[in-house]
This record gives C-alpha cells, sequence and structure tokens, in this order.
C-alpha cells in the first residue's frame, strides 16, 4: 500500500530511505554516535540500531544543544539519518541540520508530521521525501 503525507518542512531537501521508527525522544548528544551512526543510549529502544541512511521517525529530540553539533558531526561524516520526521518542532536538530547544509552543502531534510501521518508510519516503510515536504510511504509487503 502506498500513501501521501504532508509534513511541515523545518529543514528543507529530498531523501529516500527505510524507516527506523521509534516513539521515544533521543538526545543526539550522548544518545548518537556520529562516528558510526549508532544509537548508544543503552536506555532507549533503538539502542544499537544504526541510523544511517535511513528515514528517522521520533516524536522530538531531548536534552542539550550540543545535540545540534552531534547531528552536524553525523552528516559531515555521512553517517547521519537520510532524514528525520518529527511529531514535534525541534530546533536544536534543525540547527544541526540547516548548519550542515551552509557549511558542506548536505541537507539532511527535518519534517514535522501531524500526529496521525506520524503514528501511521512503521518500522521497514520506504518513505520518499520530496522537497516541498510531501512523503511517499510504501509498506514493506509493496515495496
Amino acid at each position: 500500500m502506498t500513501r501521501h503525507l504532508i509534513g511541515r518542512v523545518l529543514v528543507s531537501g529530498a531523501a529516500e530511505g527505510l524507516a527506523l521508527v521509534t516513539r521515544q525522544p533521543l538526545s543526539f548528544w550522548g544518545g548518537f554516535n556520529p562516528k558510526t551512526g549508532e544509537i548508544v543510549d543503552r536506555r532507549h529502544e533503538c539502542s544499537g540500531q544504526i541510523v544511517t541512511g535511513r528515514v528517522f521517525v521520533l516524536p522530538a529530540g531531548k536534552g542539550s544543544s550540543t545535540g545540534s553539533a552531534c547531528l552536524l558531526e553525523g552528516i559531515r561524516l555521512g553517517t547521519a539519518p537520510a532524514a528525520i520526521l518529527l511529531l514535534k518542532t525541534d530546533p536544536i536538530l534543525a540547527l544541526g541540520a540547516i548548519v550542515a547544509d551552509e557549511l558542506y552543502g548536505r541537507s539532511v531534510p527535518i519534517l514535522v508530521l501531524p500526529e496521525e501521518g506520524f503514528h501511521s508510519l512503521k518500522d521497514g516503510d520506504r518513505v520518499a521525501i520530496a522537497r516541498g515536504g510531501e512523503l511517499t510511504v510504501s509498506s514493506p509487503d509493496t515495496v
């Protein structure tokens, strides 16, 4: 099944990848290893998962403003998610992605989804994001 969603764009860009979905917020400072792309917060439900090249779906970031620098470093090293989809606006993550686009010309789109659309996403969905904030989502059985 293929469906379309519209997100509010925080950071523009186009991306595609498999969804990695969590219902828990994550601090990119101390929770994400920018050298490896691994979620290293051992209390997080995605602990041990690699976000590199994935569309990371989480309700929000949490914690330190240093999370911007961690995301920025992951983007620089090529270990960051392909895109980030949120339930709530997160200026810390948006700042890291904006600075990466300015410094390195590498765009990681960040969008805020309406609650119904956010909760409809599942691990392994293929998500394609267009610059204007339109998402095309294909469930694994239709890919």
